[in-house]
């Protein structure tokens, strides 16, 4: 039986952005499953359900922990951002075969607002209140903290595809200190899969500095690799390829033998 890969996408994202991978590990004899955070199954034109502003990241495991037991197997657990914390959350709770953390946000305990990250969130921040609304960025605070690197146009095309994303988890990601429940906490002890962490050094939601410390966390069982020419929208920039190629050769010898 194929081994399942389980993807998990980013804040403001859908399962749509997995294409260009889907299409390589499909092609590679791997089963893709790319699921859909809660409340992101939606129109980006239209207004958002309103549970989202204060939808938890326990909200979102808890979700996709159920996604995963029907799957019948540990799956790869592929998570890029946002998605990239999920996985490691998931991967804490015995749910992985493998954890590929592609550009990921960061858990409780790694300290990640340097000043790219305040500017790529600032008309987050500015507005009371932002942890209990949904909430999305303009355009061009999109493309300075995460589309960079795309052609102009790819730029515009990937924006209007983005949703909403919860106030809530951005709150527990980046002020995980006032945090009573303690959402974005991973204990490392308790990964014990095999863990790839991919970092771009131009990335400017989630710098390098922290995602190496994310590799850090789990350097017992952990793989650093950063990209030089790349950044933060690694699914779909120029020559993702390469990255996905990386993480072909380093999934290899974990395959289940067919």
């Amino acid at each position: 039986m194929a081994d399942t890969i389980f993807m998990i996408h980013g804040m403001w994202g859908g399962p749509s952005y997995w294409a260009n991978y889907r299409s390589v590990f499909e092609a590679d004899g791997y089963r893709c499953v790319a699921t859909t955070l809660s409340y992101h199954n939606m129109d980006p034109q239209d207004l958002p359900d309103p549970r989202l502003g204060t939808t938890s990241l326990l909200d979102y495991a808890e979700a996709l922990e159920r996604e995963i037991r029907q799957l019948g197997e540990k799956p790869i657990v592929m998570g890029h951002s946002m998605g990239g914390l999920l996985a490691q959350i998931l991967g804490a709770r015995g749910l992985a075969k493998a954890l590929v953390l592609l550009t990921p946000a960061s858990p409780a305990g790694i300290m990640a607002l340097t000043p790219s990250v305040i500017k790529s969130f600032w008309s987050v921040q500015k507005k009371w209140g932002f942890w209990r609304k949904p909430m999305r960025q303009p355009f061009c605070e999109a493309v300075y903290s995460m589309l960079h690197l795309l052609p102009e146009k790819e730029q515009r095309k990937t924006y209007e595809k983005f949703v909403f994303e919860s106030g809530r988890a951005a709150f527990e990601i980046g002020y995980w200190l006032f945090d009573s429940r303690g959402a974005s906490r991973v204990d490392e002890s308790r990964i014990t899969c095999p863990v790839l962490v991919v970092a771009g050094a131009q990335d400017r939601i989630t710098p390098a500095s922290v995602v190496r410390r994310v590799a850090r966390k789990y350097r017992a069982v952990s793989t650093y690799k950063e990209f030089e020419n790349h950044a933060h929208w690694v699914v779909t920039e120029p020559h993702w390829e390469e990255i996905a190629e990386y993480v072909g050769d380093w999934l290899r010898p974990l395959r289940t033998e067919s």
